[in-house]
Order: C-alpha cells, then sequence, then structure tokens
C-alpha cells in the first residue's frame, strides 16, 4: 500500500486540515484509503471517536460525498459510517482533496440514519444547482443504506 494523503477543504476552497492514510484501492471510480484517527478523543453525540479509530474511506471521482467507514480501535467493532457532503473531489496519484459542504450522514451499524449540520449548511452561500447535488447526494446515501449496497453491506439489525 502506498502513503496517501488526505486535505479537507471548506466551501470556499480554504485549507481545514490534512492527514496522511494508506491506499487500499484505485478504480475508475473511487479511491479508498485506509487512516487511523489521530486526533484527541470526541464525544459527538451519536458516536465517539477515539484517537487510533481505523478509518476506512472512500472518495468516489464523480460523486457529491465520501465514506469513512469508523471501527473501534480496541475491540475493531464497527461503530458505524461518517458520511461527508462535499463538491466531487480533486484525486491525484498520491492524494485527495475535498471541499466540505458542513451536511454529513451518519449511519449506524443497524441501518439507521441521522443527517447532521442542517443549519451549517443552511449558512452556506451555495449557488442553487450546489443546493440540489448536496440534498441529491443524501438522497444517494440513504438509498445505498436502504439497499445495503457497499460499503453498507455490513447493515446488522439490531
Amino acid at each position: 500500500m502506498d502513503a496517501f494523503t488526505i486535505i479537507k477543504l471548506d466551501a470556499l476552497g480554504e485549507f481545514e486540515l490534512s492527514y496522511e492514510g494508506m491506499l487500499r484501492e484505485s478504480t475508475d471510480s473511487y479511491v479508498c484509503i485506509d487512516a487511523v484517527f489521530a486526533l484527541p478523543d470526541r464525544d459527538l453525540g451519536y458516536i465517539k471517536l477515539r484517537r487510533g479509530d481505523r478509518f476506512r474511506e472512500w472518495f468516489y471521482r464523480d460523486r457529491w460525498y465520501n465514506i469513512f467507514r469508523v471501527e473501534d480501535v480496541e475491540s475493531q467493532a464497527l461503530k458505524g459510517w461518517y458520511c461527508n457532503i462535499t463538491r466531487s473531489p480533486i484525486i491525484g496519484m498520491r492524494r485527495v482533496a475535498a471541499e466540505d459542504l458542513c451536511l454529513d450522514v451518519f449511519v449506524y451499524p443497524d441501518g439507521r440514519t441521522l443527517l447532521l449540520d442542517e443549519d451549517d449548511f443552511a449558512d452556506l452561500s451555495l449557488a442553487a444547482h450546489e443546493v440540489e447535488k448536496a440534498r441529491q447526494a443524501v438522497d444517494a446515501i440513504r438509498g445505498l443504506v436502504d439497499e445495503r449496497l457497499p460499503p453498507f453491506d455490513e447493515i446488522r439489525p439490531a
């Protein structure tokens, strides 16, 4: 596996953060990266992220979202999937950059979904077609969840 840099940009294209991962797979449709959560522990209310949690991240070349599968550092239990609504990413040989549009979907291991940060999304100055693309991305994620299509094929009802 090759080292890969992930760059998160805000909706204006300004740098927010970057981190390293390892390229797992690259296809015509996406890149898949394995990364480790290196920030201090965070309790987001719906998930607790811990330093060392493992992420498998899919960045799609033609979709307005990315998907992060989150696994516990100690138990390796699936915590869920964190889905960022973004503009289509820029994918290079050893890096990916995505402009985050604030809107997120969290998917629990049992398939329940939670739409996050709608107020932050509403505060952005986006063109009408971008708002529509973002809403379509949310619907697309929910469709993948409903159909249990990858990467949501691990969903197990409680």
